[in-house]
């Protein structure tokens, strides 16, 4: 027995030192989060544009195709940076980001619960991770603009509502989705300072809301 567990131990130390001899794989930094893709005029996505306006290149060979050119997506972005203004890609989930809609463009309106995980505003984009209970049917998750209101002081507050039809799906298991509502699109509309109120009914709270400053 003593010989037998003396021959596992050299060779359990032979594979360590064999593992421990190879050269190990540098994982790059990735970086994760909500941005713009750009597509050049053959429909490459081109260049990666944070909300804080920073511009990374992608290099070729990490480039998405098929795309509509000439455009902008709204998309959540893993790459690495690799030099002063160029990175490498390595995955884009889609982004919701339809311009808000008033009530009056709707057939229905349609407010069937979510999860919160986050909402934050960054940049010309109001941003959010949702979780919803779905099963085997696409739902439709959008933006309803209730209007500006003036205030007492001066200030105007803008009103959106989320819109979510799950068209009678099953709560089967939670999906997260991601949406960004374009605050560029009330360029002109709001000034700095003004209020953003943003409604939406949840699982957890009800009708509830949130409120950022423009």
């Amino acid at each position: 027995m003593k010989l037998l567990l003396k021959r596992y131990f050299i060779l359990f130390a032979v594979v360590l030192l064999t593992a421990c001899g190879e050269e190990e794989y540098v994982f790059p930094d990735l970086i994760t989060e909500m941005s713009c893709l750009r597509t050049d005029s053959k429909g490459f996505g081109t260049q990666i544009i944070t909300d804080e306006g920073t511009i990374w290149h992608l290099q070729e060979g990490s480039r998405p195709d098929s795309l509509t050119a000439d455009s902008l997506y709204r998309v959540v972005s893993r790459f690495a940076p690799v030099a002063d203004s160029e990175a490498v890609a390595y995955s884009f989930w889609k982004v919701i980001s339809p311009l808000p809609k008033p009530e009056n463009e709707y057939g229905s309106i349609h407010m069937d619960p979510v999860s919160i995980q986050s909402i934050w505003q960054s940049g010309d984009y109001l941003n959010m991770v949702l979780q919803v209970m779905v099963k085997d049917k696409e739902h439709e998750l959008s933006f309803i603009d209730n209007g500006i209101t003036s205030n007492a002081n001066g200030t105007q507050t803008l009103h959106l509502t989320l819109f979510h039809h799950r068209k009678d799906d099953v709560e089967g298991f939670m999906q997260k989705y991601y949406l960004s509502v374009p605050l560029w699109h009330y360029e002109g509309k709001l000034n700095k300072g003004d209020t953003i109120v943003f409604e939406l009914y949840t699982y957890k709270e009800g009708m509830t809301q949130r409120t950022f400053t423009y």
